[in-house]
C-alpha cells in the first residue's frame, strides 16, 4: 500500500474543521514534503516525524513522503497534527491496516522519542468532530479528560505511538485505549469560592449584589479604598448558580484554547471569576494575537463575572472595546487573514476609587485631588460604557458600628434566594430564547404582554422626560425592577420596585 489517509481537526477560534490528512509514498528522490496551508508549528511535523518513526524502528530516510492536508485552502495551526500525519505515514507504508484508520481522528503532538505529547484545544476540537458526524478520536492522554466530556464520542488515549500502532494492528475490532476514570478531578476536592458573610457591613451594596446574580445585571461600585469593593465581587460567583453541563463545556471549550488541565475540570462548577490587571492591553481582554487568535478575559468569563478592579486605571481603548461585547454577548476579531467569533456572555463588575489618591469620600479630609484631576478620573469610564452597567453603587467607608453590628448573611443563603429568582424568570422566558432579565430586549418589556402599567412607571417615565435616563436606561431600569418582583416572590414589579431600581442606576460617578 503506497496511500494512507487519516483525520484531524483545524481550529480557527472555537470553530473546527474536519481535515482529511493524506500521505502518499513514491519512487524518487528522498523527501518529506508537506502541504495543505500550515502554520510554522505545523510546518515543522516532518521532522518530529521522522525522528519519531526512528525510535518505533522504521526510519523514513530513505522514502519519498508526500502529506498534504485536505481541504488546502483552510489554515492549519499548531503541532496537534503531528499523530494524525504519522498515522497517515505508517498506514502508506502498510504498517497498519489503512481502512482502520481511514474515518478515525487524530490529535496530538510527537515528541522525538515518539511519545504522544498534549496540545491546545482538544475540547473545541473534539466538540466540532462530534458535529461532523465523526464516532473515533484518539487524543493524548493528558488531554483525555477533556475527550471524556463530549458525548457521541468514543474518546481513546494513547501515551506512545508505538502503542497506538499495535492497537490498530491488532485483532481486534476495537482500539481498547478507552479514557480512564481517573482523567478528571472531583469537583468534591475543589475549594469552594468565599463567603458572604466575611464582608463587614455594607447592606445596600450587599443588595445590589444579590440583585445582580438573580438578574444577571452588570454591578459598578464606587468607594473609596478598603471599603470592601473586591470582597464583593470575588464573593458573586458563590451566589450565582452552578453552571450545568452545557455551559461548563461552553466554559472548558475557551480554556481548552489555552492550555486547560485536567485538574481545571469542573462540569456543573462554579462560574468563572476572571480579574484582569489594570495594565492588560486591548488584545488581552478582547482577544486576539500576532499569529493564532486567541481568547480574551472577557470570552474566559463566558457564564461568569469579569472583575476590573481600579476600572478607571486601565487603557481607554480597552474599555471602550468592552461596549459591543456587554450588548451581544460576543465578540469578533477581525486579522487580514481570518475573522474569529468568540463567546464573550458574562457578567460585568467595576470598581473604582473616587478620586487618584481615594480619599474624596464624604467631607474629603486628606484628599489633595484638584478638581480637574477629579473630572479626569471619573471622565475615564466613559458614559457610554456606564450606561450599559445596571447597578451603579456607592459604597462608603466601614465605620466602627458596623465592626460591632450583626453579621451578614452568608452566601448559601443568599444563593437560595437567587436560584428563587432565577426558577421564577426561567418560568417567565421558557417559551423565548431569554434565561435571565438582563438578557430581555427592551421592546420586550415596553410593548405587548409584558408592559407595566403608566401607575407603574411614572417615576421612570419622568427620569427620561428630564433627560436623566437614556432609552438605554430605562429599558435596564425595566429589567432590575423585574429581578426585584422576582426576590419580592411578585407576578410583575410595582412602582416601589421600579424607584429602587432607578435609585441603584443613580449613585454611579458624578465628576467634580
Amino acid at each position: 500500500m503506497t496511500f494512507g489517509r487519516t483525520r484531524s481537526v483545524t481550529l480557527e477560534g472555537l470553530d473546527g474543521a474536519v481535515v482529511e490528512v493524506e500521505a502518499h509514498l513514491s519512487g524518487g528522490l528522498p523527501a518529506f514534503m508537506l502541504g495543505g496551508l500550515p502554520d510554522t508549528a505545523c510546518a515543522q511535523a516532518p521532522n518530529r516525524v521522522k525522528a519519531a518513526a526512528a525510535s518505533i524502528g522504521r526510519p523514513l530516510a530513505q522514502e519519498r513522503l508526500t502529506v498534504n492536508l485536505s481541504p488546502a485552502s483552510i489554515p492549519k495551526n499548531g503541532s496537534g497534527f503531528d499523530l494524525p500525519i504519522a498515522v497517515a505515514v505508517v498506514a502508506a507504508l502498510g504498517m497498519v491496516p489503512p481502512l482502520r484508520v481511514r474515518d478515525v481522528v487524530h490529535l496530538g503532538e510527537l515528541g522525538l522519542d515518539a511519545s504522544v505529547r498534549p496540545v491546545r484545544g482538544v475540547l473545541p476540537a473534539v466538540l466540532s468532530a462530534a458535529r461532523a458526524g465523526c464516532q473515533d478520536v484518539v487524543v493524548p492522554l493528558a488531554n483525555a479528560a477533556e475527550a471524556r466530556l463530549v458525548p457521541g464520542i468514543r474518546g481513546h488515549a494513547v501515551s506512545h505511538l508505538a502503542d497506538l500502532i499495535a492497537a490498530y494492528s491488532g485483532s481486534s475490532q476495537t482500539l481498547g485505549l478507552g479514557v480512564p476514570d481517573s482523567a478528571t478531578t472531583p469537583a468534591g476536592d475543589r475549594p469552594d469560592p468565599p463567603d458572604l458573610a466575611d464582608v463587614v457591613g455594607q447592606a445596600e451594596a450587599r443588595t445590589a449584589l444579590e440583585l445582580a446574580a438573580a438578574g444577571g445585571h452588570h454591578l459598578f461600585l464606587l468607594g473609596p479604598p478598603g471599603s470592601g469593593k473586591t470582597m464583593l465581587a470575588e464573593r458573586l460567583v458563590s451566589i450565582l448558580p452552578r453552571l450545568t453541563r452545557e455551559q461548563s463545556i461552553d466554559v472548558l471549550a475557551v480554556r481548552s484554547l489555552l492550555g486547560v488541565t485536567a485538574a481545571e475540570l469542573d462540569v456543573e462548577g462554579v462560574p468563572p471569576f476572571v480579574a484582569p490587571h489594570h495594565s492588560a492591553t486591548q488584545a488581552a481582554i478582547i482577544g486576539g494575537g500576532s499569529r493564532a487568535v486567541r481568547p480574551g478575559a472577557i470570552s474566559q468569563a463566558h457564564h461568569g463575572v469579569l472583575f476590573l478592579d481600579e476600572a478607571p486605571e486601565f487603557k481607554t481603548q480597552a474599555l471602550q472595546s468592552l461596549r459591543q461585547p456587554l450588548e451581544s454577548g460576543h465578540v469578533v476579531v477581525s486579522r487580514a487573514r481570518a475573522t474569529v467569533r468568540f463567546p464573550a456572555r458574562f457578567q460585568l463588575v467595576m470598581a473604582a476609587n473616587p478620586c487618584p489618591c481615594g480619599l474624596g469620600f464624604g467631607k474629603g479630609v486628606g484628599c489633595a485631588c484638584t478638581p480637574l484631576a477629579k473630572r479626569g478620573y471619573i471622565g475615564r469610564l466613559s458614559g457610554p460604557l456606564l450606561d450599559r452597567v445596571d447597578l451603579q453603587v456607592q459604597v462608603p467607608a466601614v465605620t466602627r458600628s458596623s465592626l460591632a453590628g450583626v453579621a451578614g448573611e452568608s452566601s448559601a443563603v443568599v444563593a437560595a434566594r437567587v436560584r428563587q429568582a432565577r426558577d421564577a424568570q426561567g418560568r417567565r422566558w421558557r417559551s423565548t430564547p431569554w434565561r435571565v432579565n438582563s438578557e430581555i430586549p427592551g421592546a420586550q418589556l415596553r410593548r405587548g404582554r409584558w408592559r407595566l402599567p403608566p401607575s407603574a412607571t411614572i417615576d421612570i417615565d419622568r427620569a427620561l422626560d428630564r433627560g436623566q435616563l437614556t432609552l438605554r436606561g430605562y429599558d435596564r431600569v425595566l429589567r432590575v425592577g423585574w429581578t426585584l418582583a422576582d426576590l419580592g416572590g411578585r407576578d410583575s414589579p410595582v412602582r416601589d420596585d421600579l424607584g429602587t431600581a432607578l435609585s441603584l442606576r443613580n449613585q454611579g460617578p458624578v465628576p467634580a
